[in-house]
Formats: C-alpha cells, structure tokens, sequence
C-alpha cells in the first residue's frame, strides 16, 4: 500500500534490454496493482525472466519501472530491495545449513540497524511467527533448509521477502519441480498474498495458470503480445499462434501438451508441426 493508501503497483514503460546487438526485451509495458495475481507467459526467449531481472537491476535496462512512485531504472540492487522489491529464482536461494527460524531471522536482520543486528534476541519476532505461519512452515522452523522439501524451500524463499516487508514479489517458475499437493499449497499461498501484494509469477505450468492466474501477460521476442484474463488471452489470434507451435521453440509433444491446457485445439498442433517438417 501506497502512503496515500492507494494500492501498491508496478509499471513498466517501454522497457528495453540490449546484451550487446541482441534485443531481449523490446518496448515492453507492463501495469501490475496490488490485489491482481499476475502471470507472465510465453515461449521459450520471449523475454520474460530478463523482463523481472530489468525489475531487479539484474539486466541492463533502459525505459522507466516504476514503483509506488520510485523511478527503479539505474538503481543498484540493494536499493531496489529497500524500495520493496523481491524475487525469487527456479532454483531457491536459501541457507541449508541453517533452520528455517534462521533464515527468516537473517532475511528479516536487512531491515534492522547495524547494532540491532548485533544483539542477542531472546524471542521470536511477531513478524516471523506470522511468516511462519503463512507460508505453513511452522512445524519446521527448527529444521535445516537443506533436507526441506522442493517446494518447502520455494516457501521459505517467499517468506524470506515477506519479512523483508517486498511489496512486490517476482517469482520465477516457484512451482518448477513440486508435487501436486505443493503446486496446491503455492497457488493458495500466492492468492493470499496477491490481495496486499503486486505479484508477478513467470510459468510454464500452464494448468498451474489456469487454476490461479487472475490476469495474464503474453510475450514472445521480446515484446508483449496480448493481455488479459485467461478466456481472453485464449481467444486471441496471436496467442494461438504462438501456443500451436509455429514460434518452432518446442518440440510438437509439448506444444501439444501447453496447448491442450491452455484451452486450445491439440490437433492443431499436429498440423503446425507437420508443415513445419515439410518445411525444414
């Protein structure tokens, strides 16, 4: 939440990410508010892990992000983190050799002053208690973050930006790997945290979007292609395009699985990629 107790955003203006000659990300705009689970989509080089590592100062980015009125481009990393920023990667960047309970404590310890950090504390912050409990790793916080399960460990990440008080969480494919029940207990988590959070979610799951996505970002080489709820991005033209295989970045076995969960026509599939033999 914004001082003006309007709700918190995210927008991206004419985003642009140049690695030598090859543009990643080109012209991208992008509004995202509080309350709306956003998901990012698209094949394989569209442009969207690059698009949240411009958010994050990971990639060179030239445009204008802006968050709850702070201009992010040409910031440093840390900056972006203290203007509430966070992300998680495919891959969890946790501290297996310490307990959940410490994890949190050192996630939380970036907002502490430098002497605060120094001092023994002889209880649990409210703030982590509440953590704990929201994420369901509760039960675990004197367990080692090495022997967490995939998708306990993609938890305690989150709550590692929660207690950093992020307003906005950019979460990179966070169900990559997980076990039905823990694709489950994501999508409850991140609509919870969708009413008073800006939430982005990069996916390939595309039944992990069906479920929960409240609206929906395309992209493809780079550029935004269509926007909107689910319904509407399945009716667009483009998008089936692109969902049918004829961008040629999958094999025609999972373009006929991504198009079958996304709504569209699979024997379309098989089409497009019989032409595109015949073509090669």
């Amino acid at each position: 939440m914004t001082r003006d107790h309007r709700p918190s955003y995210l927008e991206i203006r004419d985003l642009r990410v140049v690695f030598d000659k090859f543009v990643a990300v080109d012209g991208v705009d992008l509004r995202v508010e509080q309350g709306d689970l956003r998901f990012l989509i698209g094949p394989n080089g569209a442009g969207k892990t690059t698009t949240i590592d411009a958010v994050t100062a990971l990639a060179p980015a030239q445009g204008s992000i802006n968050h709850n009125g702070h201009e992010l481009v040409g910031r440093k990393t840390h900056k972006i983190v203290r203007y509430g920023v966070g992300r998680t990667f495919q891959t969890a960047s946790v501290f297996e050799d310490l307990t959940v309970l410490q994890n949190l404590d050192i996630a939380a310890g970036l907002r502490r002053r430098p002497r605060d950090m120094v001092r023994t504390r002889q209880r649990v912050s409210p703030r982590i208690l509440e953590v704990m409990e929201t994420t369901g790793l509760s039960r675990h916080q004197e367990t080692k973050a090495g022997v967490l399960s995939h998708g306990q460990k993609q938890w305690l990440e989150i709550g590692m930006l929660m207690v950093q008080d992020a307003t906005v969480l950019l979460l990179d494919e966070p169900v990559a790997g997980m076990s039905q029940d823990e694709r489950d207990a994501t999508g409850e988590l991140l609509t919870k945290l969708a009413a008073d959070h800006v939430v982005v979610v990069v996916e390939h799951d595309m039944e992990f979007l069906r479920k929960y996505a409240q609206s929906v970002t395309v992209m493809a080489a780079g550029k935004v292609i269509a926007e909107g709820t689910v319904a509407q991005v399945q009716a667009d033209s483009t998008v089936q395009e692109i969902y049918l295989g004829t961008a040629g970045t999958k094999s025609l076995e999972e373009a006929k699985v991504e198009a079958e969960l996304l709504g569209l026509d699979p024997e379309a599939v098989a089409v497009s990629g019989s032409t595109q033999s015949k073509e090669n």
